[in-house]
């Protein structure tokens, strides 16, 4: 089934003034953090958006992947998931009963994953790629999955390229030292990417937008059963953090100044806070059918999913707001 909550606009919200704080329930949602980047539930909380509404934010470590953080939400450990698409769908699809709650980040001109090389490599195209080593940052998510479509659009086999996992913090070194033809920064690593980029030497050999146009890259996810127990919190946290995707995508420098805090508060390296390129999603963080279908699809072709096994609007958490929007 599909969710749909009442949803309240940030005015109405901040005219009432949360007016039903005072019962509302008091909900813990743990999460794994990304190195390199802040998720939009982690700025709404440096908002204070949550304020009043019962939901605490609680970072209990990193994932290293997508699938990682996926694997982390099927087990209880976290109550909070976030990964590619591509890597939703499949977890659904092995019998995890899960919701994409909100687009993570989109794909388009600004904010997207891309493919670099050493400025003196041949690689100069995507069929250039077959045969050659590229780094991601794991295996069976947004970055394996875009270089099988990338090669599937040049009528290659989607094996062809040699995929190894590094962690975002070594793409750039792994390059650089010839460990690799191939780095690709996600979308979630703008940050990364940025900062590689800076230092020279570069040079693009494609991005994610090119082969996938613009499209929700992933999502954050959560456990239905949790959804069922916790209405009124899932939506605060779902409507919460699409206004906290609305403030990055209006205030920039300050959602800049917000992650350099975070990160050096982790641990991190401040300074490539400079490079994030924001979230790229869509005005109310709004999700549509494509977003998902187009995986959905990408999946039956390769055999990983029966033709009507899954639909797109069974696995998306929309407000009614957002509904209204698509």
């Amino acid at each position: 089934m599909t969710y749909r909550f009442k949803s309240l606009t940030a005015a109405a919200t901040l005219a009432l003034g949360l007016s039903g704080s005072a019962q509302a329930e008091t909900v813990t949602l743990r999460f794994l953090a990304s190195h390199g980047g802040v998720s939009a539930h982690e700025l709404a909380q440096e908002l204070g958006y949550f304020d009043g509404t019962g939901i605490k934010l609680e970072n209990i470590g990193y994932a290293g992947g997508g699938p990682e953080s996926l694997f982390a939400l099927a087990s209880g450990s976290v109550d909070i998931g976030s990964a590619a698409t591509s890597a939703v769908i499949n977890s659904i699809a092995s019998g995890n009963d899960f919701i994409a709650a909100y687009p993570t980040n989109g794909i388009n001109d600004e904010t997207q994953s891309i493919f670099h090389v050493l400025e003196e490599s041949p690689i100069r195209s995507i069929e250039d790629i077959a045969g050659k080593t590229i780094a991601v940052n794991t295996l069976g998510a947004h970055l394996d999955y875009t270089v099988r479509e990338a090669l599937h659009s040049v009528g290659l086999p989607r094996n062809v390229a040699n995929l190894v996992v590094v962690p975002g913090p070594q793409l750039e070194q792994v390059l650089r030292s010839g460990q690799v033809d191939i780095a690709a920064f996600g979308y979630w690593q703008t940050t990364f990417e940025g900062a590689a980029r800076a230092n020279g030497g570069l040079r693009a050999v494609f991005d994610d937008t090119d082969v996938l146009g613009e499209i929700a890259g992933g999502f954050t996810v959560l456990r239905r059963d949790w959804v069922d127990a916790h209405p009124e919190a899932a939506r605060a946290f779902v409507e919460q953090s699409a206004r906290a995707l609305d403030f990055a995508r209006e205030n920039p420098e300050e959602t800049r100044e917000i992650l350099a805090r975070v990160l050096q508060e982790r641990g991190e390296n401040p300074e490539v806070a400079q490079y994030f390129a924001g979230y790229g999603v869509r005005a109310g963080g709004v999700a549509v059918e494509r977003d998902v279908q187009f995986w959905i699809d990408v999946l039956v072709r390769e055999g990983a999913l029966a033709d009507g096994q899954l639909r797109a609007k069974d696995i998306l958490l929309v407000t009614s707001d957002q509904q209204a929007s698509n």
